[in-house]
């Protein structure tokens, strides 16, 4: 990842095409340190791309990658439903919210009753 920050900061610099020396220069003067073989590794899997288009490609890829907590799609209504229909399970989660709120509403005052 360092390496691959390194190779952006110095191509936002202007250098389209980084060399392995400039990439250690940019790693070192900030402390960090990198393989040679694997800076290597990098610069044979960028040669001659674009990084625009590799960055691209990259948010393809990882739109089709799943993000959450894992809870269910709840698909929004559509304009014939006038947004009336409420699905099932977000109207028993309401109803939980509900009560709990109720029931902090004494404020603790139930002593002196």
């Amino acid at each position: 990842m360092k390496i691959l920050a390194a190779y952006l900061l110095s191509v936002l610099g202007g250098n389209t095409y980084p060399s392995a020396v400039v990439l250690k220069d940019i790693l070192c003067s900030v402390g960090a340190e990198a393989g040679d073989d694997r800076i290597e590794f990098f610069l044979s899997q960028v040669k001659g791309k674009d990084m625009t288009e590799l960055i691209a490609a990259g948010r393809e890829k990882l739109a089709s990658v799943p993000a959450g907590g894992g809870g269910v799609a709840v698909a929004a209504p559509t304009s014939g439903a006038g947004g009336a229909a409420v699905p099932a399970a977000a109207a028993k989660k309401e109803e939980k919210v509900e009560e709990k709120e109720e029931s902090d509403d004494d404020m603790g005052f139930s002593l002196f009753d």
